[in-house]
């Protein structure tokens, strides 16, 4: 059984990522055969001659227009050796929040820039994200190297400066790989190419392939949303008492002793249903429904977490990492809702901690306020206690999201605990 690796792309617009995703597709026979004929009706019928590959991946009609990339698109395509989910984001700055989406899975991470413009604002925007995310692995694509004549000195001097940059952010150097790509012609993806001898690392795919990959970085403790409680009250099931959702971490089994919180009641796990029956084993990512063997009371919002010291803290002031996704303006004393979990909460943003620059690497404390795409530590004090886990310990349950009250759009993607320090700055 092969392995599975999730990936996302990032990089600045217009750094060729869809065409690079389209090749992955196309070179490991992932595309159906109509698709295909598509693609190259389309890539026709703009002058083309050869096929346009971004066409696989841009497939929303205002993205085909405008040919670039607004939203998250989730491909899946497998070689002999690995299966691959790979999360495709946008470049553009306004469109940084989904590259958070994006990325907040991923096991490694292809940041692409153009061999022509090298390492730019938003290619250290984006590294600087996927650090905090605690994304373990990055690989440099620099793509459009047929347009630099192929030149190993200009690719070298690239590579060179984004390694730097990424150690700088925690990253060791074996965790960074830089690869010269053309996705338009294929060089350097899944085949070596005969124009880079000076290069002998592995093709893209090769490395994609081979990469160890690292345990699942959202792995944790059991955490179990509620997201709803089945009383079906039926002649059948006069006592049945369920809690479904979706597992966010761990593995559970009948008999394992867990915590309900906030509320702190303990009980057993004595049976997990399933449409298809019950299950002896269920592990994160698997919609189940829970039963106890207390009638305890639990409602939507509530946690179903390991008992003991792994247990999440409960809290009603934490501190937070937050990427402030809006532009209107985040000053103190902002009130906001926090959705973490299945609970949302009223909330208040105490104060500005301090502000990460990711174009300098340094900190600038107790800003005045936060605006579109800035990178801060801040302190919320919420309405009521809810059981939290620090993002690092546990990311499914240390994230949340910030939601504007009154329009109901998310304003931020917050990360529990200040994450600054994970960064080497």
């Amino acid at each position: 059984m092969s392995s599975l690796l999730r990936l996302a792309t990032a990089g600045s617009v217009d750094d060729g990522k869809s065409t690079l995703v389209g090749r992955l597709l196309y070179d490991t026979k992932s595309v159906l055969a109509d698709q295909l004929d598509a693609v190259q009706r389309a890539s026709v019928d703009k002058g083309l001659s050869t096929p346009d590959l971004s066409l696989l991946v841009d497939g929303l009609r205002s993205e085909r227009e405008q040919g670039i990339t607004i939203d998250v698109a989730y491909r899946y395509f497998a070689t002999p050796n690995r299966s691959f989910v790979l999360a495709d984001t946008p470049g553009h700055v306004q469109y940084t929040r989904n590259t958070v989406t994006g990325a907040s899975t991923a096991q490694l991470a292809v940041l692409l820039v153009d061999a022509r413009k090298g390492v730019v604002e938003q290619t250290k925007r984006h590294a600087a994200v996927l650090a905090l995310l605690g994304v373990p692995r990055l690989v440099l694509a620099v793509n459009k190297v047929d347009l630099i004549d192929y030149d190993e000195a200009t690719f070298t001097v690239i590579a060179k400066e984004f390694t730097t940059h990424a150690t700088s952010l925690g990253y060791t150097e074996g965790a960074v790989l830089a690869i010269p790509v053309s996705a338009l012609h294929g060089d350097n993806v899944a085949t070596r190419s005969e124009s880079t001898p000076w290069y002998q690392g592995p093709t893209l795919l090769e490395h994609l392939e081979t990469v160890p990959v690292e345990p699942d970085p959202h792995e944790a403790t059991f955490r179990f949303p509620v997201q709803y409680v089945i009383r079906p009250r039926t002649p059948e099931h006069p006592d049945y008492r369920g809690y479904a959702g979706q597992i966010a971490a761990g593995t559970v089994r009948p008999g394992d002793e867990v915590v309900v919180l906030p509320q702190g009641l303990r009980s057993t796990v004595e049976r997990i249903d399933t449409p298809a029956g019950p299950l002896a084993e269920a592990s994160a990512g698997t919609s189940v429904t829970i039963l106890l063997s207390d009638e305890l009371d639990i409602a939507r919002g509530d946690l179903l977490a390991a008992s003991g010291t792994a247990a999440p803290t409960v809290t009603d002031e934490f501190d937070a990492t937050l990427c402030w996704l809006s532009t209107t303006s985040l000053k103190p004393g902002t009130r906001v809702l926090v959705k973490h979990g299945t609970r949302t909460v009223q909330a208040l943003v105490e104060e500005l901690g301090s502000r990460f620059d990711e174009q300098t690497l340094s900190i600038v404390e107790s800003p005045e306020q936060l605006e579109l795409n800035a990178i801060a530590s801040v302190r919320l004090r919420l309405s009521e206690a809810i059981p939290v886990d620090d993002y690092g310990d546990s990311p499914r349950t240390g994230a949340f999201l910030v939601i504007d009250p009154s329009s109901g759009d998310t304003l931020a993607a917050g990360l529990v605990g200040e994450r600054f320090a994970a960064l080497d700055v």
